[in-house]
């Protein structure tokens, strides 16, 4: 297995992928680790990192709009498929530098990424023995019992899709009180008191959690902080086990 791990980061618009990204990278400054950051945001404007590979070398949004006749949404999906067409030459730029890690920023909207034929051609480039991706639920949607089995909905349909380890991350803690923190942590650490969460608010169906339950896909997330740091070293300690201490790969794949 090559030494170096591709860490992709997904998760819904608005998540905090791009701000995980910056805090992911300081924190691994601090411990002295060579990384790389990559972009494959075409759309992406002021990003808070400086990304040593950027898609917008080759793909521009607004260049998109005007060449297709298209809105910014009909850009964006245009602009993921024509990102496979690239996938070597981001790759190429890639390994002109020695890094150990390579953090990916993916495309604002999750679907764009997760579902598009580009996706897969990227992780097969990179090699998938080397992919992990962290994917981010979002805070404000965790809060309710549906909308955190929701985001496991959209987990797992993530874990299948690019068929590499997922590492689930609570992001942006630092904006809930603790006891919303607890609450979100235990429904992913104990589906019993989910499921009491979601016949309260009946926004799920009973088939729907019995099958992300047995399926294995409500595990416990990890709380992070972008602002504080909180929570990163969980997350490095996580990629280290998979792909260094024997971690039960497949357990985390689906």
């Amino acid at each position: 297995m090559e030494d170096r791990i591709y860490v992709f980061i997904i998760g819904t618009a608005g998540c905090g992928k791009t701000y995980f990204t910056k805090a992911f990278s300081e924190y691994l400054d601090m411990k002295r680790i060579d990384h790389i950051i990559v972009n494959l945001d075409p759309g992406a404007e002021n990003i808070p990192y400086q990304a040593d590979v950027d898609v917008r070398e080759w793909i521009r949004l607004d260049s998109i709009m005007e060449k297709y006749g298209v809105g910014p949404n009909g850009a964006q999906i245009i602009s993921a498929d024509l990102i496979a067409g690239k996938v070597e030459e981001v790759k190429d730029e890639i390994m002109l530098y020695s890094a150990d890690y390579v953090l990916v920023d993916t495309p604002g909207q999750m679907e764009l990424f997760t579902l598009r034929a580009s996706s897969e051609l990227i992780i097969q480039s990179f090699g998938k023995n080397n992919c992990v991706s962290v994917f981010l639920f979002d805070p404000v949607i965790s809060q309710r019992a549906s909308g955190f089995t929701s985001l496991v909905f959209m987990f797992s349909s993530a874990s299948m899709k690019l068929g590499i380890p997922q590492i689930p991350v609570l992001s942006k803690s630092d904006l809930l009180p603790e006891h919303e923190i607890e609450k979100i942590v235990k429904w992913s650490k104990d589906p019993d008191f989910l499921y009491d969460g979601l016949a309260i608010e009946r926004g799920i169906s009973r088939d729907l959690f019995h099958m992300l339950r047995d399926s294995g896909f409500i595990r416990e997330v990890i709380p992070v902080s972008s602002i504080t740091g909180f929570g990163m070293d969980d997350v490095y300690e996580i990629i280290q086990d998979i792909y260094y201490s024997g971690e039960d790969i497949e357990r985390l794949r689906y």
